[in-house]
C-alpha cells in the first residue's frame, strides 16, 4: 500500500449477493413476503439473505433466478463466492437444516453437543467465550439454543440422533460441578429416548479415530447426506460426496471405539452420584 493512502474494507461477497436479491425483486414488484411465499422459506429467511447474514443456498438461488427472470445472474454470483466464505459463522444454515433432518450423528470432544445441553449448561459454556459476549448477546444465544430443543417435539418422529462424547468432557466443571451434575443427570434421561444413543469414548483408549476434532453428519429430506465441522471462528457445512464418506469413515470407526449405549448409559449413573 502506497504511503497516504487507506486501505478499503472489503465487502463480504454475501452482502453482494443479498443486495443483488433485493434489486432483482424490487425490479420485478414482488414484496420480501410474496418472494418468501413463492420459494416456501420465512420472511426472517429472506431478509438475512438480502442483508447478507445468511448465504444463499445454490439449489434456492437457481428457483429465484427462475422466478425472477434474472437468466442465472444469482446463481453465478452464488458460485463466485470464495470457498472461505461460503458459511457464516455461527452455522445458521446447518441449523435450519438440523430441524428438518432424517438423521443426526455428532461427535465432540469438549462440551457436550448443544442438542443435549441443559439451559444452565448452555449458558456457562457462552461464559467462557474469549472475547466475551455482552449479556444480550448471550442470552439471544441461549435463547436460540433452547429453540433447537424443539426438534425433539417433532412429530410425527423426532430424527434418528446419535451421539458420541470423549468421556473427559463428563469431567469438566464447566459452570461448577452442581451444573454439571445436572447436564450429567440430563444426559442418562435422554440416552433412554428410543430414537437417540449416546456413547462415552473412554479417555484410557490408546487409538481415536477423532483426533482431528468434533463433527456432525446428517440426512436431509432428500436424502442428501451433509457434513458440518467447527474450528476457531470458522465453521463448513460440507456436501462434497467424497469428503463426506471419509468424515462416516470416521464416524463409524469411533462408534466401534466407544462404550456400548448400555455401557454409557452406566457410566452416566455412576458419575452422576460421584460428580
Amino acid at each position: 500500500m502506497q504511503p497516504g493512502k487507506k486501505s478499503k474494507k472489503k465487502v463480504p461477497s454475501w452482502e453482494v449477493v443479498g443486495a443483488l436479491v433485493g434489486l432483482y425483486r424490487q425490479h420485478t414488484g414482488l414484496t420480501q413476503p410474496e418472494l418468501a411465499s413463492q420459494v416456501c422459506i420465512s420472511l426472517e429467511t429472506l431478509g438475512s439473505i438480502e442483508q447478507g447474514r445468511r448465504p444463499l443456498r445454490l439449489k434456492l438461488a437457481e428457483e429465484m433466478d427462475e422466478l425472477l427472470g434474472t437468466k442465472g445472474a444469482l446463481t453465478a454470483a452464488v458460485g463466485k463466492v470464495p470457498q472461505r466464505e461460503r458459511y457464516p459463522a455461527f452455522a445458521q444454515e446447518f441449523i435450519d437444516l438440523e430441524a428438518l433432518a432424517l438423521s443426526i450423528h455428532s461427535y465432540e470432544n469438549q462440551v457436550v453437543p448443544g442438542l443435549l445441553q441443559t439451559p444452565e449448561y448452555a449458558r456457562a459454556v457462552f461464559d467462557c467465550l474469549y472475547p466475551p459476549i455482552t449479556e444480550q448477546e448471550a442470552e439471544e444465544r441461549l435463547l436460540g439454543r433452547i429453540d433447537r430443543h424443539r426438534i425433539f417435539e417433532r412429530q410425527p418422529w423426532p430424527p434418528m440422533m446419535t451421539f458420541l462424547l470423549d468421556e473427559s468432557i463428563l469431567e469438566k466443571p464447566i459452570g461448577g460441578k452442581d451444573v454439571l451434575r445436572e447436564q450429567i443427570r440430563h444426559l442418562r434421561a435422554m440416552a433412554d429416548l428410543a430414537f437417540l444413543a449416546i456413547q462415552v469414548i473412554p479417555k484410557n483408549r490408546t487409538t481415536h479415530a477423532g483426533l482431528a476434532g468434533p463433527m456432525v453428519l446428517l440426512e436431509t429430506p432428500e436424502h442428501q447426506h451433509l457434513a458440518y465441522v467447527e474450528g476457531q471462528r470458522v465453521s463448513f457445512l460440507i456436501d462434497d460426496p467424497d469428503e463426506v464418506a471419509i468424515l462416516q469413515l470416521k464416524y463409524g470407526m469411533l462408534r466401534s471405539q466407544a462404550l456400548t449405549p448400555e455401557e454409557t448409559k452406566g457410566l452416566l449413573d455412576r458419575l452422576a452420584g460421584e460428580t
